[in-house]
């Protein structure tokens, strides 16, 4: 235990992390990969809950959705977490690592609805708890979401998974100078309209003095690096 830097982390995961290179929907290589890595983190000790989004199911639908009602949209998009979260439950369970999703919908016949003192029981025990269905309110992404869950478990960290491995000066793929910031502030990234995460969320992290961490879930082994402490991704911190 002497050797993780981090103790209790929340993992932020996009509904397009688990789609590999498929245009929708999950990709069962890519989930396996994934999970098990995320296993390796969880026998480390390391108690580990995940706010997992919604857009790769829902990307299937977005054309019928166009044009739809806003807040009838997001309720979709909360549901569509659901289903990510129960496909990452059952992973989980497939390598040996116990896992409880919790819901701020209630959909008690499928996931438990969201309590936050059982939510700290369970990662005290060792589980995993995946957080579903972003705040419960339309207008909120999962982002923010993950601010939230991360401030009230008492979380070191919230970890964001993507597909970039960190926060640049211009974006990568279109800039070949682009400069990856190993560290940055909150107000710098603000200030310089850095698009780390959506601003409620970002703005939430800085006032409860929650660190951000940018990294990428695609990357073999960075998940682990960060939790031994090594110099891995983007951190975002007061």
């Amino acid at each position: 235990m002497s050797n993780l830097a981090y103790k209790r982390v929340l993992l932020k995961l996009s509904g397009e992390a688990l789609m590999g290179d498929d245009a929708y929907g999950i990709n069962r290589i890519t989930i396996e990969r994934m999970i098990t890595e995320i296993a390796d983190v969880v026998r480390m000790g390391v108690e580990l809950a995940i706010v997992i989004g919604g857009g790769n199911i829902f990307r299937g639908v977005a054309p019928g959705a166009a044009g739809m009602d806003r807040a009838t949209a997001d309720y979709m998009g909360m549901l569509a977490t659901i289903m990510n979260a129960l496909a990452l439950q059952d992973a989980f369970r497939q390598v040996g690592v116990t896992a409880r999703t919790m819901s701020a919908l209630n959909i008690e016949q499928v996931v438990e609805p969201y309590i936050r003192p059982k939510a700290m029981r369970y990662l005290e025990e060792g589980k995993v708890v995946i957080f579903a269905a972003g705040t419960g309110n339309p207008f909120f992404t999962t982002d923010t979401a993950a601010a939230l869950r991360g401030s009230e478990i008492g979380a070191e960290i919230v970890l964001k998974a993507t597909k970039v491995d960190g926060v640049y000066t211009a974006d990568p793929k279109k800039d070949p100078n682009a400069v990856r910031y190993a560290t940055i502030s909150f107000d710098e990234a603000i200030s310089k309209n850095l698009q780390v995460m959506d601003a409620t969320a970002f703005a939430l992290c800085r006032d409860q003095k929650l660190p951000i961490k940018v990294f990428s879930i695609v990357k073999p082994g960075a998940l682990k690096q960060i939790i031994e402490g090594a110099n891995e991704g983007t951190l975002v911190h007061v």
